[in-house]
């Protein structure tokens, strides 16, 4: 008869190999995160995206509701009591806290109305220049051949015309120069650089195999096209247009000072500087308030683009 005890002692040191692999294990790891889960993770705590999101949505809430930031009105002129005069730092966010202007106008208040016309123009032109440089850059780099060729070339042929050249060429020419007029003009000019990022991704890849097999199975070119490539070739897309962004607010300004850009009645803040630059010597800060509010707003959608590029892009990390 067979030793019982001698099965049993030798069954018990298997039974606890087999155990031990199940406690050794632990819970079953996560689900990795995608590109856009894994670049909003680094966002949270970049101090840099931090700052410029709240610069930024201040500047969004003054563009659409100024109201709730001063109730003088920024056309209100009253030149024989307020011309020229000095700011008042004790009066917060009154209408004479930051001066008047040449025309005895409130210049905070012209500095609050005045983000609506800016960022309006900064905006719009960032998404009109974004859809027609992805749309010509997707169809060339994904069809190659003649059409790559031809869309290549008209693409070089706008980019080698200077931004703010051509814009002064094409303003010029409208008698009446709107904030639509301004921007129709940046955005027939500012297409080009996102149509070569956009070309460029989805010439690498188009080669990838899922988009290989998503062709092997008789999938429609609209599908590969809107459901395979432009969700990965987006990305550095929007890392060159938040960058853009910023680049197409100061050229507004720039178009304005030169005289060339909006014009009255259209509060800007370009228009402010462009008024304002004889008088840098007998009251400075008629000139230099509404240029700091320019430059603040551009660096802050810069500092946005740059902590977005550091996220989406690998090679930054």
């Amino acid at each position: 008869m067979p030793d019982t005890t001698a099965l049993k002692s030798t069954d018990a040191p298997a039974t606890a190999v087999d155990a031990a692999p199940a406690t050794d294990t632990g819970p079953a790891p996560g689900k990795p995160r995608s590109l856009w889960s894994d670049a909003w993770h680094d966002l949270r705590r970049n101090p840099l995206f931090l700052i410029s999101m709240v610069l930024i949505l201040l500047l969004a809430v003054m563009a659409i509701f100024p109201s709730l930031f001063t109730s003088a009105s920024p056309r209100d002129a009253n030149l024989a009591e307020h011309y020229l005069q000095h700011p008042n730092w004790g009066h917060f966010f009154a209408p004479d806290w930051l001066g008047y202007d040449v025309q005895g106008r409130s210049i905070y208040a012209r500095l609050i109305y005045g983000a609506r016309a800016s960022i309006m123009v900064g905006v719009i032109v960032t998404i009109a220049v974004t859809v027609t440089g992805l749309v010509i850059g997707m169809l060339a780099g994904y069809f190659g051949g003649w059409i790559d060729t031809i869309l290549s070339r008209i693409t070089d042929v706008f980019f080698g015309v200077p931004f703010i050249v051509g814009a002064m060429v094409i303003l010029t020419s409208f008698e009446e120069r709107s904030v639509w007029v301004v921007i129709l003009s940046m955005a027939f000019l500012g297409w080009t650089q996102i149509a070569r990022v956009a070309r460029g991704s989805v010439i690498t890849i188009k080669q990838a195999d899922y988009v290989v097999a998503a062709k092997a199975l008789g999938a429609s070119t609209t599908r590969i096209l809107t459901r395979h490539i432009l969700p990965n070739a987006i990305a550095p897309v929007i890392v060159v247009a938040t960058i853009a962004l910023g680049g197409y607010i100061a050229a507004e300004a720039t178009l304005s000072f030169l005289g060339i850009g909006l014009a009255e009645p259209t509060v800007s803040w370009g228009i402010d500087v462009s008024a304002a630059k004889d008088q840098l010597r007998n009251a400075p800060f008629v000139l230099v308030i509404p240029s700091v509010m320019v430059s603040v707003t551009v660096l802050s959608f810069l500092m946005f683009g740059d902590a977005v590029r550091n996220a989406l892009d690998p090679k930054m990390r």
